[in-house]
């Protein structure tokens, strides 16, 4: 038997595990059944949503492992892969699955490589472009031959550092020339931070919900700044597609941090379309059950509910899902 088939071996007793039927009847409980979710670089938001839903869902029909992982890319190549059972993605890396366009580590292009779906929309991710505060950068068109990180590889966040570069001129690699950038690192978030505190690097870009507690930490270490990126928010669209948004980030989100406008992108809980039915109905109830303990534990989910869960676009929703909002009636 397949990886695939021993994890869903027990998913014909979950739709009467999440009515309560058993329990109704007082018979036995099914085994609960164990998903594997990727998550993302710790200090990130993914990272803490993914080991807070570990704990909320421990004693429920759907149980969350949480997996760190580079984030984005890497989740939804894992899961179309069947690696992981299901990950954290952002919409815009998502979309690069689902339209067949991706880089190969997307695509992945190998044989038994399954659809993306999703089963629920949790919240937006905002793009920090962090620099030391006495700095003389005022806008992403200044950083030709600066030394900046685009965060680590296979993340979301290399995908919008790059798209965002790329419409403001400057050029990334070796041969960048004269409107390149000085150095490019491809460092996780903790490592980011760490390298603008040493000074080895002069900014750092980043994409994750408000506030992201690595940012926090260096605010109240160093004076920062962000930067404004919401001026590529039309071309962004143009381009890639209709998910971007202008976003605001609060005065008081970061301590001693200005405000400033970004560019926003939703988060999705993606699986593979072969998850049963029956499980992926379960894993958006126990994310929707989640809710209100995942939102006093992290601000950023406070977004997450079952009007806004359900919109996945660009990916599409797994049947299941769709089955359990359906059920729900989250619009009555």
């Amino acid at each position: 038997m397949g990886r695939r088939g021993k994890i869903w071996i027990a998913a014909a007793g979950i739709a009467a595990l999440a009515a309560g039927a058993l329990w109704w009847r007082g018979g036995a409980a099914p085994p609960p059944v164990l998903v594997s979710v990727g998550t993302g670089l710790p200090g990130g938001v993914y990272d803490a949503v993914g080991r807070s839903l570990a704990v909320l869902t421990g004693d429920a029909p759907v149980r969350v492992r949480a997996v760190a992982t580079a984030a984005s890319v890497e989740n939804v190549a894992r899961v179309r892969a069947g690696e992981l059972d299901a990950g954290f993605a952002l919409a815009d890396v998502a979309a690069l699955s689902v339209q067949d366009s991706s880089p190969a580590a997307v695509t992945a292009g190998s044989e038994g490589v399954q659809d993306l779906q999703a089963v629920a929309r949790l919240y937006d991710n905002h793009v920090h472009l962090v620099v030391r505060a006495g700095s003389a950068y005022a806008s992403i068109g200044d950083l030709s031959g600066a030394r900046v990180s685009l965060g680590a590889e296979s993340s979301g966040t290399e995908v919008i550092a790059e798209r965002l570069l790329e419409i403001a001129g400057i050029a990334v690699g070796a041969d960048a020339g004269a409107r390149g950038l000085g150095e490019t690192a491809r460092l996780g978030l903790g490592d980011s931070v760490a390298a603008l505190e040493r000074g080895e690097i002069d900014a750092f870009f980043w994409s994750g919900g408000l506030p992201t507690d690595a940012i926090t930490g260096l605010a109240g270490r160093m004076p920062i700044r962000l930067l404004d990126v919401s001026a590529a928010l039309p071309e962004l669209t143009a381009r890639y597609g209709p998910f971007y948004a202008e976003a605001p980030i609060l005065a008081d989100t970061y301590a001693g941090v200005a405000p400033v406008r970004t560019v926003s992108v939703p988060s999705l809980l993606v699986v593979g379309s072969e998850m049963p039915d029956d499980v992926a109905a379960a894993l958006a109830r126990a994310v929707l059950d989640s809710r209100e303990e995942l939102a006093r534990l992290h601000p950023a989910t406070y977004q997450l509910s079952p009007r806004t869960a359900v919109a996945t676009s660009p990916v599409p929703l797994h049947p299941g899902a769709a089955r359990y909002y359906r059920d729900a009636k989250p619009f009555s």
